[in-house]
């Protein structure tokens, strides 16, 4: 039931949201002439659930699920992700990125551990894309809108991929699908990492939790102002955290900015809102 005065609830009904995702995989797929999608399997929960999707939507023979870790990526995470594959019963690759990363970062010694992670996501794309061509299989997307809200992902890597099925899903939205959708206990409990960095963790990295940030989210994407915010019981830590990383990454959610010379520049006009 919705809280009387509030935003939305953030409970989902997983039957509905499990058929509509589905549906759309199969549009969006068939829109763009494919029958086939490659998705990289991370050992975490985000990428099992767009892989369970995309099964259902096109069938284990038609997904194709790559592991795609680095020297230093935990064993647990290469673990789970073979699990996700196992449990779904679909094609899987292994392709060890380290070499490829290496061979830039060699150039680049005194790189920190945030550029060497930019440089792992991003390599990641590169061999999915790769691989696209290799299977003529699109690529999914596995971004969650928690993460997108909040700028929590490497530009032109997390969300290069042109079709997303949990892209509109906060975080503990996903959660509450994976277990709908059977992803393995192991997969859905364990505390979310991006894995770029030993020892690091989402919620380390953002300084809140995804259940409070979710609430927090919810009502700001629904009109309700700190003081609002405030008197529902957030503190004002809180509301700062993820009011500055919403409002500072909204580069991160756009194109790329072009600069106007004509009345028909792609993507930018609005009495003429198509491509060419």
């Amino acid at each position: 039931m919705r809280d009387q005065g509030g935003p939305p609830p953030l409970v989902l009904d997983c039957e509905l949201t499990e058929e509509w995702l589905v549906g759309f995989l199969r549009e969006e797929l068939a829109r763009r002439g494919f029958g086939k999608a490659v998705i990289g399997i991370s050992g975490g929960v985000d990428s099992a659930v767009s892989a369970a999707l995309a099964v259902e939507a096109l069938g284990a023979e038609n997904v194709i699920g790559v592991r795609l870790p680095y020297r230093t990526s935990s064993p647990e995470s290469l673990e789970h992700a073979q699990l996700v594959i196992d449990a779904l019963g679909i094609e899987s690759r292994t392709v060890d990125i380290s070499p490829a990363v290496d061979g830039y970062l060699v150039h680049e010694p005194d790189a920190d551990g945030a550029r060497r992670g930019n440089v792992m996501a991003r390599m990641r794309m590169i061999a999915l894309f790769d691989l696209s061509a290799r299977y003529r299989a699109l690529p999914l997307g596995t971004g969650n809108k928690t993460e997108r809200l909040l700028g929590y992902f490497t530009w032109h890597a997390d969300d290069s991929p042109p079709v997303n099925p949990i892209g509109d899903l906060y975080k503990t939205q996903v959660w509450q699908l994976a277990r709908h959708l059977g992803v393995p206990d192991v997969v859905v409990n364990k505390a979310p990492t991006a894995d770029l960095i030993v020892g690091q963790t989402d919620e380390g990295d953002l300084g809140i939790s995804y259940a409070r940030a979710d609430e927090i989210l919810n009502g700001m994407l629904h009109g309700f102002a700190h003081e609002a915010l405030r008197a529902r019981g957030y503190s004002e830590e809180e509301l700062t955290i993820v009011a500055r990383r919403l409002n500072g990454t909204h580069w991160k959610r756009r194109p790329p900015s072009v600069a106007l010379l004509s009345q028909s520049g792609i993507g930018e006009s609005y009495l003429r809102p198509v491509d060419y």
